[in-house]
């Protein structure tokens, strides 16, 4: 299913409202595919089972899973004290700030009638997301917002099927299923007595939020640069939320714990994070960029445990086996349509070329 969504969202890291356009990543694709080796008989291998593994992007995939696992940490420490509109203020304007000159490079592109979907799609790709995992983190442990925003990548599919009426297939339709069923049973389950349902609620809406997202951006902005296009996002969301982030500002003092989470995850998991994971796309694609999903939540779930005593409970175990389960499953139906690849030599290359034959 990774294939699939990142065919669909154009390489979009749904974890936080990043998207790539749908041209780079064939570019960087292409680009990747323009270093196999050859095959023993003279002919250009497509694919080959023996190339050496790269140690580095996995290390750095997984140093990236971590951060935005430790997103969730720090909305659930901060959010409290702060409230989720000036949480969500603070990280907005810190990410567009660090990913400002990407924006500014490209600003040309960025024409006065590009900003209206820009500014509308953004709020459902970032500010109103932002905003429902932030008011999650006060509810709930900050496992529960990792997991919950795992459905982002079957509601992709769904979304791209009743807007667009992309066929969605049985085994996408399955994990969808799966996934919902596993948020049900995440909901059902009590953290320290409490009822944890509104908490999982509103992180799914956001990952709904996510997968609509994904699909708007493909069909109408996919030709801005990446980074660019998650800046101005990012900065138009800190702009509109602004006057109601100044209104619901906390009236008492802010520790400056408050502040290290605040600014950690503005500037590490926001911005930071979105040029880590644009080099990564660089370096190994967007498909294999986008299996950071399958790692985020044991990160959320961890550092919840690691530094705030939060426990594991069996309602979250299951709920998430069931999500992530389904998103297992459904990939599979990505990999059975793609053709094996086999050795290409010259001469036969010719000869297809001259006859037509693919």
């Amino acid at each position: 299913m990774l294939n699939e969504f990142a065919r669909i969202a154009g390489g979009m890291m749904f974890l936080h409202g990043h998207v790539m356009s749908p041209e780079t990543a064939r570019l960087l694709e292409r680009a990747n595919a323009g270093h196999i080796p050859r095959s023993r008989r003279g002919g250009r291998r497509v694919k080959a089972s023996g190339e050496p593994r790269d140690w580095r992007s996995a290390a750095v995939l997984v140093t990236l899973a971590a951060i935005w696992g430790g997103s969730f940490l720090f909305q659930r420490v901060a959010a409290k004290d702060f409230g989720p509109l000036p949480l969500v203020e603070v990280r907005l304007a810190l990410g567009a700030l660090i990913l400002l000159p990407f924006l500014l490079r490209a600003r040309a592109r960025f024409t006065r009638s590009r900003w209206l979907p820009i500014i509308g799609i953004g709020a459902i790709n970032t500010t109103l997301p932002f905003l429902l995992f932030a008011w999650g983190a006060e509810r709930a442990p900050a496992g529960i917002g990792a997991i919950s925003n795992s459905m982002a990548v079957p509601f992709a599919a769904l979304a791209a099927f009743a807007l667009f009426g992309e066929r969605i297939g049985r085994r996408r339709a399955t994990a969808l299923l799966a996934g919902l069923v596993g948020v049900i049973v995440l909901a059902s389950g009590h953290v320290a007595g409490a009822n944890i349902g509104a908490a999982v609620g509103a992180g799914t809406l956001a990952a709904l939020m996510y997968g609509i997202s994904a699909n708007l951006l493909k069909r109408y902005l996919s030709d801005l640069p990446s980074a660019a296009l998650a800046a101005a996002t990012l900065a138009s969301g800190a702009v509109l939320l602004a006057p109601f982030a100044w209104l619901a500002w906390p009236q008492h003092a802010l520790s400056a714990g408050d502040w290290s989470s605040v600014i950690t995850l503005g500037v590490l998991c926001t911005g930071i994070a979105y040029a880590i994971y644009f080099d990564l796309i660089r370096r190994i694609g967007a498909t294999r960029a986008a299996m950071v999903v399958y790692l985020v939540p044991a990160f959320g779930v961890t550092w919840g445990w690691l530094f705030l005593g939060e426990a594991l409970t069996l309602s979250m175990a299951l709920g998430g086996a069931l999500i992530l389960g389904g998103m297992i499953f459904g990939q599979r139906e990505a990999q059975r349509r793609t053709p094996r690849l086999m050795p290409v030599h010259a001469t036969r290359a010719r000869q297809c070329a001259d006859c037509g034959a693919a």
